[in-house]
């Protein structure tokens, strides 16, 4: 059974302890602090990684030797925790560490957590460009679910202003 809360205490416990910094949760999940809820797996936690040092690699194993112990275990490309598949993902470039940088305090059940913003959520997903991000731009469209002007900055510094266009020719204006 997920446990929302016990996963992100479990996450905060992991920031407090300093095997994480600040950490922002996107995707689906993230989504839903802004529009109707969709069905999703897993919590995607992004973070400022670490380089080892002589290695151009980023290694999750301080993240995994921390969470063993408490019996979280990997799978795949998540980790289980409190039955929530959570992937840990990097903030590695302007946009998702601008993102990471900017991401919502709020609380989930009385627990503390930050939350990417909703604008940045469009702005990353137009990036990815998937079936599934394009539809959830649709949704933040339909709904007014952000700040338009916001957005348009962040479009203009991240380079997407031309991608914004053609998706809003393809997607928006076709749809009136």
């Amino acid at each position: 059974m997920k446990d929302t809360q016990a996963t992100l205490r479990i996450i905060n416990q992991m920031r407090d302890a300093g095997v994480i910094g600040q950490y922002a949760i996107g995707g689906a999940i993230a989504a839903t602090f802004y529009l109707e809820p969709t069905s999703t797996f897993d919590i995607d936690i992004f973070i400022s990684f670490k380089n080892v040092p002589g290695s151009s690699l980023v290694s999750l194993d301080h993240i995994f030797n921390y969470l063993k112990p408490l019996g979280y275990k990997p799978e795949g490309a998540h980790i289980i925790i409190e039955g929530w598949q959570v992937q840990f993902l990097p903030a590695d470039d302007a946009l998702y560490n601008e993102a990471l940088l900017s991401a919502v305090e709020t609380e989930v059940g009385g627990v503390k957590t930050w939350v990417m913003t909703a604008e940045h959520l469009m702005a990353i997903a137009l990036k990815t460009g998937r079936g599934k991000d394009l539809i959830r731009i649709e949704q933040f469209v339909q709904n007014d679910a952000f700040d338009a002007v916001e957005l348009r900055k962040i479009l203009a510094r991240n380079n997407l202003v031309e991608k914004w266009q053609q998706f809003n020719d393809k997607y928006i204006e076709n749809n009136k």
